[in-house]
This record gives structure tokens, C-alpha cells and sequence, in this order.
């Protein structure tokens, strides 16, 4: 079994494989509708946003908890 350090990294590689060749799930309508709402929440709030890297690495930090 992969510890949590390689299951992740397989897990990137997977999603870095879909990013690369365009793949994209269907949306639902409310998933559209989700997805609208943080759109517009960023351009009303550009500045009020989190680095990927800080979310990565808190994320990481409560797995291994």
C-alpha cells in the first residue's frame, strides 16, 4: 500500500494527465451555478483569495494529524 505522501502525488499525476488533455467532467446545473457564485466573489474580492501552495500545505498538515 502507497502512504499518504505517494497517494497524493498519484493522485496529482492523475488530475496533471486530465488537465493536459483537456478533460473535463459535466457540470450539474448546480454546480454551474456554485461555480458562478465564487467566480463572482473573486472579481468583487480579487485580493481576498489563499495561494494554492498555502491550501496544499495546510491540507497536508491536517491529513497527517
Amino acid at each position: 500500500m502507497l502512504d499518504i505522501d505517494e497517494q497524493i502525488e498519484l493522485v496529482e499525476a492523475i488530475w496533471d494527465g486530465l488537465v493536459s488533455r483537456d478533460a473535463a467532467p459535466s457540470l450539474t446545473e448546480a454546480q454551474k451555478t456554485e461555480l458562478d457564485r465564487h467566480l463572482a466573489d473573486y472579481i468583487a474580492n480579487p485580493n481576498d483569495v489563499v495561494p494554492w501552495s498555502e491550501v496544499k500545505a495546510a491540507a497536508l498538515t491536517k491529513i497527517r494529524q
